[in-house]
Parts: structure tokens; C-alpha cells; sequence
């Protein structure tokens, strides 16, 4: 008796089938693994974990980004404040060279205004120690640029009398590339502007 051969084209749709379901369960179980690693990441973004003296595992939560942020933002504008005010004879041209890596053209306009008006020429010439004691900065990190306001108390030491002044001062931040040394925050500070300057009495902030 003769064996009866299956239609051609019976044993071509359900290989066609057979090919097109193990490619369908192939392509899910990848997404599905791409899935639960992403999970595992972003989890992992959020916490770590140390091994305490007893063998135990600690989970540790990390510092967020922002606060991060908020390190880095104040350290470079405590920086530039020291460096953009805190002048001497020995020191000026070093100090004001720092200072304009920190900064856009707004800093540069300022730094070439002071130099027009013959503030650093006074420096010079009367030996003045401009000595930055404290520095208050309010910073708004909600969106970027970042605005600041800082506060800058510093003293201007005339040899038998020293001058004690404040300074506010606003600008924002904006995020550029690291640049060691000259810019390791990775800042930039735009919009600088000296809002005011007096004179006090008080010998502190």
C-alpha cells in the first residue's frame, strides 16, 4: 500500500508557522530581559551596598544628583569670589587670570570696566590687601541656568586703616566641560552683576 504524501504546501505554512511562533517567543523573551535589566539599573542608580564587619549586607543610599550639584555650584562660586575679589599687589594678575575661566563675558566686562576705572592701578599704587572674609550664596537649582545671589563681606587693608565692605552680587550657572585646572566644576557663570556695594562699620559679617 502506498503512503500518502502530505500537500506541499500544507508542510510549507506550518513550517512557515512553526519558524514565525519561535521567532515571536525569541523577540519577547529578549524584550522581557532587556526589561528586568533596565529595571535593575535604575534601581542600582539609587542605591548601593556595603558588606558590614559582620558579613552583612548594608544598602546605602546615594547622595542625589542635585545635591551634587548644589557641592559643586557653591564651591565654584566661593572660588571665583575669592579669586575676583581677593586681590594683592603679589597677586592680582594671577588671581583675576583664575577668575576669568570661571566666568562668561559678563565677568570679563566687569574685570575690563574695573581695569578702565583705575581699580586695580590703586591696588598697585597704595599697596591695598583686598581680603575676602565670608562668602553667602542662595542658589535656585530648579531649572538651568541656575540663578545665585551671593553675598561677599570682604576688608580693604589701607596700612593704618582697614575698610570693611559688602557686596551682593547675582548671575547664573550654566553646566560646561570640566577643565582641570582651570575649571573643575564644570560651570560657567553668565549674567554677572554687582548689584550693590556699602560700606559697614562691623569689623565681621
Amino acid at each position: 500500500m502506498k503512503t500518502a504524501y502530505r500537500n506541499i504546501y500544507q508542510v510549507l505554512h506550518l513550517n512557515r508557522l512553526i519558524v514565525f511562533s519561535v521567532v515571536v517567543i525569541a523577540l519577547g523573551s529578549s524584550f522581557f530581559s532587556g526589561l528586568m535589566v533596565y529595571n535593575i539599573y535604575q534601581e542600582s542608580l539609587d542605591n548601593a551596598f556595603a558588606i558590614s564587619t559582620d558579613g552583612n549586607v548594608i544598602p546605602l543610599q546615594l547622595v542625589s544628583q542635585k545635591e551634587n550639584l548644589e557641592v559643586e555650584a557653591l564651591a565654584h562660586l566661593d572660588l571665583f569670589h575669592h579669586y575676583f575679589y581677593g586681590l594683592d599687589a603679589s597677586n592680582y594678575e594671577k588671581n583675576l587670570e583664575k577668575a576669568l575661566w570661571l566666568g562668561d563675558s559678563s565677568v570679563d566686562n566687569l574685570y575690563r570696566q574695573k581695569k578702565a576705572d583705575g581699580v586695580y592701578n590703586r591696588l598697585l599704587q597704595y599697596s591695598l590687601v583686598q581680603k575676602v572674609i565670608q562668602i553667602d550664596t542662595e542658589l535656585d537649582l530648579t531649572a538651568e541656568p541656575y540663578k545665585f545671589r551671593t553675598t561677599t563681606y570682604f576688608e580693604i587693608n589701607r596700612g593704618t586703616v582697614i575698610d570693611h565692605y559688602i557686596l551682593i552680587s547675582t548671575g547664573q550657572l550654566i553646566t560646561v566641560d570640566r577643565n582641570f585646572p582651570k575649571n573643575t566644576h564644570g560651570l560657567l557663570i553668565t549674567n554677572y552683576f554687582e548689584n550693590s556695594l556699602k560700606k559697614t562699620n562691623n569689623d565681621s559679617p
